[in-house]
């Protein structure tokens, strides 16, 4: 099995390779596939992310989930705690700027962040993916260290607690056999892809 650097260099490489059309295609069948989700009605509060390194572009989702009414909000670094995300408000005349990896987020305002558990669902990127639901990233760990303190729709707490759900979006070339985990690594209960979803 390789390991998570030489993985995340293949998947990364075989990303950047499709071609213009064949991005396009694959967002629009993902926003297609996404919006067909049986828990989307119950959804109201969105968090996503802006596509950066070749991942799947999110625009075409973005747009249909406004014309459906939904809230979306971005992820930006958390301004006070390093390595963490906050998740802001975001409309199509949201003040952007870019972030220390030159990634585009919302201008910080507070009065426009939503805390994680008052989220309904919470679109994460990823590098790679198995079928059991694993994840890899980018290395950061940012989403990672931000989802653990907070129980998700898929975990065992029984109790009452506001919970979002998670789902992870990728190209179909992201799938592997399996990811190799570590203890801190959340496991995602649904990733969308242009052509499956997959639960667990």
């Amino acid at each position: 099995m390789p390991s998570r650097h030489e993985l995340r260099q293949l998947i990364r490489q075989r990303r950047q390779q499709l071609s213009t059309i064949q991005q396009q295609q694959a967002a629009h069948q993902l926003a297609e596939r996404f919006c067909g989700l049986s828990f989307l009605p119950d959804c109201q509060h969105i968090a996503l992310y802006l596509s950066n390194d070749g991942e799947l572009d999110t625009w075409p989702l973005i747009h249909a989930l406004w014309q459906r009414g939904k809230q979306l909000y971005l992820p930006l670094l958390h301004p006070f705690t390093s390595g963490h995300l906050i998740f802001q408000y975001f409309q199509a005349n949201t003040p952007m700027r870019a972030n220390r990896f030159g990634i585009p987020e919302p201008d910080w305002s507070c009065p426009d962040v939503r805390p994680v558990a008052q989220l309904d669902l919470i679109c994460t990127p990823l590098v790679a993916f198995d079928a059991l639901g694993n994840r890899l990233g980018m290395g950061g760990g940012f989403y990672d260290r931000t989802l653990a303190h907070y129980p998700t729709q898929n975990s065992d707490d029984q109790s009452n607690h506001k919970r979002p759900k998670l789902i992870g979006l990728a190209h179909s070339c992201q799938q592997v056999a399996a990811v190799p985990s570590e203890p801190w690594d959340v496991p995602l209960p649904a990733i969308c892809t242009p052509d499956a979803i997959f639960l667990r």
